[in-house]
């Protein structure tokens, strides 16, 4: 989960907890809270501009040989319960957006970012855009961004068999907060699955109109450290069933609706904080998710079990044995593994292939499509409340999505296509933006 203007250190000031409601928000970032002067500063201010003349985001274009397609998927556990709901027996559902290569016909038309009624709840002041990213309710027509990709579009078979990556959002964001980046990898060969996590996500839209918000709270949100703990670990347990889940349902829909066209022999999966810690445990959970990477995204769960008053993950605690590439930004313990304990465990004990880059002058929603959409947005006049370089940081966002495209794609051929472009073999003349740590 994004969350600017703070940072993801180790400072336990940073391990707080918004009070949620009209006092403010929730819990951020994989580990990742709020100091109390924010959570004592409340709920983002509010705009009163009419929707036509709301500041408007664009997508950038993919790269990639191929046109997207993109298909939104309504998927229902039946062996779990809703897990966030108290007392119910209804199963846990999930929405999934599924895009790839395509072949649009010549009547068709790009698909909204977000549905109508999630943008809208996006960006008002309970949803993620006021409580990641300190946007002011209201201040956005987040409903008018366009991917570029087309429903329902027939598979381009010339891209052969696919490829599958999954996608897990931050705590709090979306399954379409790094469309940039998902429908990219998408262009270039991928059949890319983002998922949304259910009542952890402040937004899932269903097929029927319902609007599941986010429920991750019983109550208030917990203040001492071994509530928070507990919780953080239900968070990452919950998402790893849901991940698992997913690629369980691809087994069955690559026979009744994908025609065999999804490779299910080469999963990998990624994700932004809390997602990327969620793509290691997956990993460490699942064998058949074969190349992982975190995207900022701590693999502890506080709570003080450990003399560094960390509670390390499985995954920081065995490694791996498949490769993991780390990716960390400019923020406060952040970037070298050796400057947060949980990566750090996890470099020494994993025995996989593993790299840890750092984008220079990034903050932690550098990972998604704040990196790329607030720069514009803060042209017309929407500024993140702290400033645009607490939100995204200095480094220019072209060269932000640039280089977080090349190395996330580099990353998924090597391992799941065997083409080596060598990008990951150290610094780059392409990319003098992205550090190695060693």
């Amino acid at each position: 989960m994004t969350a600017v203007p703070h940072n993801p250190g180790r400072d336990r000031s940073r391990r707080q907890v918004l009070v949620t409601g009209l006092a403010a928000s929730a819990l951020l970032a994989a580990n990742a809270l709020p100091s109390p002067a924010t959570a004592a500063a409340g709920p983002a201010r509010r705009t009163s501009l009419p929707k036509a003349v709301l500041p408007k985001a664009v997508l950038p274009r993919p790269t990639g040989p191929f046109a997207v397609g993109t298909v939104a998927l309504h998927l229902v556990d039946r062996s779990r319960t809703e897990p966030w709901v108290p007392g119910t027996s209804a199963h846990r559902e999930l929405m999934v957006s599924l895009w790839y290569p395509a072949r649009p016909g010549g009547a068709a038309r790009a698909v909204p970012q977000m549905t109508a009624a999630a943008a809208a709840h996006f960006g008002s002041a309970e949803g993620a855009a006021a409580m990641n990213l300190r946007m002011a309710a209201g201040s956005v027509d987040w409903g008018s961004t366009l991917t570029h990709a087309y429903a329902d579009a027939p598979v381009d078979r010339r891209a052969g068999r696919l490829p599958v990556v999954l996608y897990s959002p931050g705590l709090g964001d979306p399954r379409t907060w790094n469309t940039a980046l998902v429908e990219d990898l998408a262009s270039r060969g991928y059949a890319v699955v983002s998922v949304d996590h259910t009542h952890e996500a402040t937004e899932v839209e269903f097929p029927d109109g319902r609007l599941a918000t986010m429920r991750i709270f019983d109550g208030a949100p917990p203040s001492d450290p071994e509530a928070i703990s507990a919780l953080l670990e239900k968070v990452v347990a919950v998402r790893v069933a849901d991940t698992r889940f997913v690629l369980d349902e691809l087994a069955r829909l690559n026979r009744t609706r994908f025609g065999g066209q999804l490779d299910l022999r080469r999963v990998g999966i990624f994700g932004q904080s809390a997602g990327g810690f969620t793509a290691a445990q997956t990993m460490h959970d699942d064998r058949r998710f074969l190349a992982g990477i975190n995207m900022d995204g701590e693999m502890d769960y506080v709570g003080g079990r450990e003399p560094d008053g960390t509670h390390l993950s499985g995954v920081a605690l065995d490694g791996l044995d498949r490769p993991l590439l780390l990716m960390g930004t400019g923020s406060e313990g952040s970037g070298d593994y050796r400057r947060q304990p949980s990566w750090a465990a996890f470099w020494a004990n994993t025995r996989g292939w593993k790299a840890d880059v750092t984008l220079t002058g990034s903050r932690h929603a550098s990972y998604t499509d704040a990196q790329v959409l607030l720069p514009r947005l803060a042209r017309q006049g929407a500024v993140p409340d702290g400033g645009l370089a607490a939100a995204v940081g200095t480094v220019r966002p072209g060269r932000a999505l640039a280089a977080n495209r090349a190395y996330v794609a580099s990353f998924f051929d090597r391992w799941l296509r065997g083409r080596d472009d060598q990008l990951l073999d150290g610094p780059s003349e392409r990319f003098p933006e992205m550090v190695f740590a060693r």
